[in-house]
């Protein structure tokens, strides 16, 4: 739900952190560690579209940038380049996915927020 500021509620950005994490979970569980970054990248966005999300795939932001990694463990650099993109695509969550772990949930998930709405 969008407010009158254009900002987006606790409750809207909760659930789509839990649809976008579902599909990842099934992606990952179906798939494992070890492929390209863009086989990942390629698989969400089917996935996130099969389940009736739109999804812009490598977004053009006003500066030069990869969004799919795949590294042994996420560094504080990977969390400063999601925060980063997300103030300047002016959105209040990202999620940090790291296919290479053999468990999605053991490591490889950061949810992280820039400028968290209140309500």
């Amino acid at each position: 739900m969008r407010r009158a500021d254009n900002r987006t509620d606790n409750a809207t950005l909760n659930e789509l952190s839990k649809r976008i994490l579902g599909a990842a979970f099934h992606i990952h569980t179906a798939l494992g560690p070890g492929l390209l970054e863009s086989a990942y990248e390629a698989c969400l966005e089917h996935e996130l579209r099969r389940r009736g999300l739109a999804v812009e795939r490598q977004k053009q932001l006003p500066v030069r940038y990869d969004d799919i990694k795949a590294v042994r463990q996420f560094a504080p650099i990977h969390e400063a380049q999601v925060l980063t993109y997300l103030k300047l695509a002016g959105v209040h969550l990202g999620l940090l996915l790291n296919f290479n772990v053999i468990r999605l949930r053991d490591g490889g998930i950061k949810r992280l927020v820039h400028e968290f709405p209140d309500r």
